[in-house]
């Protein structure tokens, strides 16, 4: 695996402050359109002075669910999280012994809540443990529960029989692709797997967590899946316009910046569109440090973790990657941030081989709150799922400090007739905005100057000039933003009619 000592990363924050960064210049216009843009990259940004993208910080929220029945046990994990109108459910694997992939003990397992917060395990019919009926939707299925993956089809059209769709399965038995109505009773679209291993051009895949959606940015199936390339977990990704029939999978590189990223073992990817902004696709992944012990013989013992699963240990990172017509950018993942989003935590128990692997999806949980889990405590008695919040779009921002520092896009076309931003200062802070021609000349009345500061913490701020918000005359034509602050976070942007 390839190295990347912290102290190179330092440095490069350093400079990355320091000094003006040009970031490479697109001369044609990117169309964005009404759509919210993030600050999880550089894809719009064309110059940083004294500012820079900051990595939000994840509040721990504590446990949100305890996998403590008899059939769920120390080997709970490849969660996913789905809204479905007022139900929120998560569906993970239950597994109380070790065993190998897709073994006949594996079942998958369903809680629900109305908040994401409180969550119960509701009793199902048609699967029951020793005549106590279970939580379980999927038993008796062996490998598909190994690491089945659910999401609701939102492909236009698709009948109601097939609302819920689902991927699950191992290398000997390829990806099998499951239907359900309600989400809870699944049956097989065919008996034959949509990616089998002889479509994929590696030595090893499947065995993670193998991620499926109905992209509406790009108009067609996309799944995410591991596979190992050079010894090193990789992810790939191959697409479809029915989901039966997939294009030879394509190697996900990695870039943080200008830069290449170091290559690291990422054990899942949970890659989704985030649901504020679908053309970001969010990835909290897991990553994986093979070897990597932290725990001597003792104390994995008074843990009671199981022996074969603390010689290891793993984190959270974030990336996000989006689709760019023409361009390779579908294929590349950018690791903005390359330090941990969530590290593990205080004690032995948050130090175990994998540990502290992201469920899939981020959903809202208050009106400025939002959500995601993470499986802790993995093959101990205490295995659990831990929910951690972030304000909406604070996945990261726009940041300068109190000195103050600015950041100027890139050309690009917009469509509405307001600005409307997201961002908090402190009682000191502002923002200003100022839009600019494609050579960078102010437009006249939406000068620096002419910007009413904005002071204060709102989720929906419009901006407004002297000569008002209406940017309506403007829609359609290639602009600059300009953005100068000062001890204060831009989380994201969008145009539209207020």
């Amino acid at each position: 695996m390839n190295n990347f000592p912290a102290c190179f990363s330092a440095l490069i924050l350093t400079i990355t402050i320091a000094c003006p960064v040009a970031v490479s210049q697109e001369q044609k216009p990117v169309d964005i359109g009404s759509r919210r843009e993030l600050f999880v990259d550089q894809f719009l940004i064309e110059k940083l002075d004294k500012a820079w993208l900051q990595q939000g910080t994840p509040r721990d929220e504590g446990i949100a669910l305890k996998f403590d029945k008899p059939w769920e046990g120390l080997f709970c994990g490849y969660v996913t999280i789905i809204q479905d109108g007022a139900v929120i459910r998560a569906y993970y694997r239950g597994s109380p012994k070790a065993g190998a992939d897709g073994n006949s003990n594996e079942s998958y397992c369903c809680a629900e809540s109305k908040d994401g917060k409180i969550w119960t395990k509701p009793e199902l019919t048609g699967f029951d443990h020793e005549g106590v009926k279970t939580n379980r939707v999927l038993a008796n299925a062996a490998p598909i529960t190994h690491n089945f993956c659910p999401f609701i089809d939102k492909k236009p059209g698709v009948p109601a029989s097939e609302r819920y769709k689902a991927i699950g399965g191992t290398m000997t038995s390829g990806l099998i692709a499951l239907k359900s109505a309600d989400g809870l009773k699944w049956e097989k679209i065919r008996p034959e797997p949509i990616i089998s291993k002889a479509m994929v051009p590696f030595p090893y895949m499947f065995d993670s967590q193998n991620v499926p959606f109905w992209s509406e940015a790009e108009n067609k199936y996309l799944c995410y899946f591991r596979v190992f390339k050079d010894g090193i977990r990789r992810i790939v990704r191959s697409e479809s316009d029915d989901f039966i029939n997939w294009t030879k999978p394509v190697l996900m590189e990695y870039t943080s910046g200008n830069n290449k990223s170091p290559i690291e073992h990422l054990y899942t990817n949970q890659t989704s569109p985030y649901f504020r902004a679908p053309h970001h696709y969010v990835a909290i992944s897991a990553r994986f440090m093979p070897n990597r012990r932290v725990l001597n013989d003792e104390q994995a013992k008074a843990i009671k973790v199981d022996p074969g699963y603390f010689k290891d240990t793993s984190d959270a990172i974030m990336m996000s990657t989006r689709p760019v017509e023409g361009k390779a950018h579908a294929s590349i993942y950018d690791r903005t941030f390359l330090e941990g989003f969530v590290r593990g935590g205080v004690g032995a128990q948050n130090w175990v081989s994998r540990t502290n692997y992201p469920a899939l999806n981020i959903i809202q949980t208050g009106p400025a709150e939002m959500s995601f889990y993470v499986n802790q405590d993995y093959a101990q008695p205490t295995s659990h799922l831990r929910r951690y919040s972030l304000r909406l779009d604070g996945l990261g921002s726009l940041h300068a400090n109190y000195q103050g520092g600015e950041m100027t896009s890139k050309p690009f076309i917009f469509n509405g007739n307001a600005l409307s931003i997201n961002f908090s200062t402190s009682a000191a802070g502002g923002v200003l905005f100022e839009l600019q021609d494609t050579t960078g000349k102010a437009i006249p009345g939406f000068e620096l100057k002419d910007c009413q500061e904005q002071i204060g913490n709102e989720i929906d701020r419009i901006v407004t000039w002297k000569k008002g918000a209406d940017l309506g005359m403007l829609a359609g034509k290639p602009i600059k933003l300009r953005v100068s602050l000062h001890d204060a976070d831009l989380y994201s942007f969008k145009f539209h009619k207020p």
